[in-house]
């Protein structure tokens, strides 16, 4: 029957949306006058020609009005204050076919619209309420199960939902890569926390699916097909035909991807439980049976709008409108209900308005529920860190029989070797890594037979072997989401990003992806991690921007993430081993920023002076996070803050300091740029007559500001200080790019400034 007046009563056109959508459920009821069947048994088909069951359809049914009623609480209660989400489900609920037939340890990866999705995988386990979870979630209370009212997210441990936030698309890679690393953990006989057969799941809409996120995504999953490469991720396309108010060309989809080589297409109808289920059924099994990407291209609308802001009937008319919502799937699925005999109207009816009671109960309850009102329990999850099991855990040294094995011999252990420069500490500790972590993996760009374009991991592929130490594509969004599916399913990945001018390409996979999962699951999802990035400028004979690239504070802006800089290879070890292990002990994500122009450096005074070169530390020697290095302990006359490349540069120019001035000068070696270690900094600067600080970075926003700012708030601003630092620009090529970084000369002239 026909829910399009004709013509159209104007008191229609001012009316709430989400308030005719309710009454055209109910009046479509009342007016049901079609044929009844007799009643159905509970494991017959629901309708001729259906794979659908009685019972099946029943729970279906009832997941998708649980998923509506939540949508219809919302839009009621956040003009109370109440609730704090109005972003819904509403036609979309056919998604529930793809939680009814998939399995709980399936990891799910979910968009917005997923309510149906979430009330019907509720069922999988015993005790398990989906709509008190829910309504919690959108009152934002701290009794949130998925995030401790920290976002409303759809994430739940038990079911394998892992929380998302609302960046568009920027779930596809993490999604990808949780596939990928489902297979590698089968061949590394590593034990994964779900089934050997497990799938990803990723849902996401017909508009996102044009953003570039979602495009690296099907490609690398394209590509792992070519390969041959198992990789059983389940892309499930919610073609409402809009994103926000810009209409999808129709057919779109469709074409696009219908014959995308190395992913399988499946299209279901998921405006019809009965029509539509075989067919997602088909894929979900393809998927599971042949490991291979699929793409499933479920039809669904959108009814309601985009959230509770948005008045659709300012920019549509009212004539699509209702016809939009003639489509709505609670329309089929009532008529499907009574035409089966399954349902009476009286049935219906009832279950529609017990389902509302109890959206709108579990709401109320869930107001007067806590909420967090404690900064300290805000950011609880945030950067967990124990400080003592981490430092236990990077000085364990309990594989020396596996070193010398991966080494050769005892006489061969790095640290009976000759002091050697950081590149080949770095490649030691590496080594060292992977022989005490057998999950532990290193991917990126030319890692692997070439061992890096500056051959810091030469050496461990061979060592190892391919399955632990691989080349990826071309695509640093890819190489980070992969790095969050190994940690999703325990392993540990060191990924490594070319340059650091690469990951800006990529920033989103670390800041609003890897960083945020234990903020927003409450600290009940982790992506443990290592991100290693060569970078910072003074690369001689090969550079420009992209080679050469000082931008820090990206990194710096990233809440919860941690940055160690090393300046030498024995520091950089003990700060591999302590970053691993707050990977291992506390599930943190770090980036290892490594200076290129530092990677072969021999000398520090005069060539041939081997000072900067230095002996590998012992496996049971690790760095405390944020404790930095001291050079002339005790001279007050300057300090000199810095890090990286700044640390030669630094004690180059105090000796030259010394001679002009008679200052005795320490040099300061930050190592660790997020956090900031400001206790530390101020102890520094307590005692100093002179501050400088050396900063390779640009001029604004740069680690020099967040120095110069410690020492201010401790109270020691008053020092005569001076900040050398880089030029607010790009950096050119060839020996112009020494015009735009600090140099040994300013730090001296700086200095000369200060007296």
């Amino acid at each position: 029957m026909s829910l399009i007046p004709n013509p159209i009563p104007a008191r229609m056109k001012g009316l709430n949306r989400a308030e005719i959508c309710d009454v055209n459920f109910v009046e479509f009821v009342k007016a049901w006058d079609g044929r009844v069947n007799a009643r159905p048994a509970a494991d017959a088909p629901i309708l001729a020609g259906s794979e659908l069951d009685a019972q099946g359809f029943r729970e279906l049914f009832e997941s998708q009005l649980i998923s509506r009623h939540l949508d219809l609480m919302a839009r009621v209660l956040r003009v109370q204050n109440k609730v704090f989400y109005t972003i819904g489900s509403s036609g979309h609920e056919g998604n529930a076919m793809v939680a009814r037939l998939t399995r709980h340890t399936d990891p799910a990866f979910l968009h917005y619209r997923s309510g149906g999705f979430m009330a019907e995988r509720f069922r999988k386990l015993p005790g398990m309420d989906p709509v008190m979870d829910s309504a919690l979630s959108f009152a934002a209370s701290a009794e949130d199960p998925a995030s401790g009212g920290r976002h409303k997210v759809w994430g739940s441990k038990p079911l394998w939902v892992l929380p998302q936030t609302s960046t568009i698309a920027s779930h596809l890679p993490k999604a990808l890569g949780t596939a990928v690393a489902i297979e590698a953990g089968k061949r590394l006989n590593h034990a994964l926390p779900i089934p050997a057969d497990s799938i990803a799941i990723c849902s996401f809409g017909d508009a996102s699916a044009n953003h570039a996120t979602a495009q690296t995504a099907f490609n690398a999953a394209a590509w792992t097909a070519y390969q041959k490469l198992p990789a059983p991720v389940l892309f499930v396309c919610e073609d409402n035909g809009i994103g926000i108010s810009v209409k999808t060309p129709g057919g779109w989809i469709a074409n696009r991807f219908r014959n995308m080589d190395g992913l399988d297409y499946f299209a279901a109808d998921g405006l019809d439980l009965a029509n539509g289920y075989a067919d997602v059924q088909r894929a979900v099994e393809h998927c599971r049976t042949t490991r291979r990407p699929t793409f499933l291209h479920l039809r669904t609308t959108r009814i309601m709008g985009h959230a509770g802001t948005d008045f659709e009937i300012e920019w549509r008319s009212i004539e699509e409108l209702c016809a939009v919502e003639a489509t709505d799937p609670l329309l089929r699925s009532a008529a499907i209900a009574l035409e089966s005999g399954l349902m009476s109207k009286d049935d219906v009816l009832a279950l529609y308005e017990a389902t509302r009671k109890k959206c709108f109960a579990a709401a109320e309850e869930a107001d007067r529920r806590p909420k967090l009102d404690k900064l300290e329990d805000v950011i609880a999850p945030l950067a967990p860190y124990t400080p003592a099991k981490v430092q236990a855990e990077a000085q364990r040294a309990d594989y020396a029989q596996r070193r010398v094995e991966v080494f050769g011999s005892e006489a061969k252990l790095p640290e009976n070797q000759p002091p050697r420069h950081l590149a080949i500490q770095i490649n030691n500790a590496l080594h060292d890594i992977f022989a005490k972590y057998p999950d532990t993996l290193l991917f990126g760009e030319d890692v692997a037979q070439k061992g890096g374009v500056y051959t810091v991991t030469k050496g461990l592929q061979k060592a190892f072997g391919p399955r632990r130490v691989f080349n990826t594509l071309l695509d640093e969004t890819m190489i980070l989401g992969m790095a969050q599916g190994f940690a999703n399913v325990g392993m540990l990945p060191i990924p490594e990003i070319q340059y650091l001018a690469y990951f800006h390409n990529a920033c989103d996979q670390i800041r609003g992806e890897a960083a945020s999962l234990q903020f927003f699951s409450n600290n009940q999802y982790a992506n443990p991690m290592v991100v290693r990035i060569a970078g910072l400028g003074y690369q001689r004979g090969f550079g420009g921007h992209f080679h050469n690239d000082n931008s820090i504070t990206a990194l710096r802006d990233i809440p919860g993430l941690v940055v160690g800089c090393p300046s030498r290879g024995d520091d950089a070890a003990t700060m591999l081993r302590t970053l691993t292990a707050l990977a291992k002990v506390d599930g943190r994500v770090s980036v290892f920023l490594e200076p290129i122009a530092l990677y072969m450096t021999k000398d520090l005074y005069e060539p041939g002076d081997g000072q900067w070169l230095t002996s590998y530390p012992k496996p049971d020697e690790a760095m405390t996070l944020g404790e930095g290095r001291v050079y002339g302990e005790g001279n007050d006359d300057l300090v000199i803050f810095t890090y990286g490349n700044g640390v030669p540069m630094s004690l180059r120019a105090a000796r030259a300091i010394e001679a002009r001035h008679g200052w005795k000068a320490r040099v300061v070696d930050l190592r660790w740029l997020v956090p900031l270690n400001e206790r530390y900094i101020r102890e520094q600067a307590k005692t100093a007559k002179r501050i400088l600080i050396v900063d390779e970075g640009r001029h604004s926003a740069g680690v020099g500001e967040g120095v110069l700012t410690a020492i201010a708030e401790g109270g020691y601003g008053s020092r005569p200080f001076q900040r050398v630092v880089g030029v607010d620009t790009y950096t050119p090529l060839a020996g112009a790019a020494f015009l735009v970084i600090p140099s040994d000369d300013d730090i001296v002239a700086a200095a000369d400034r200060l007296a």
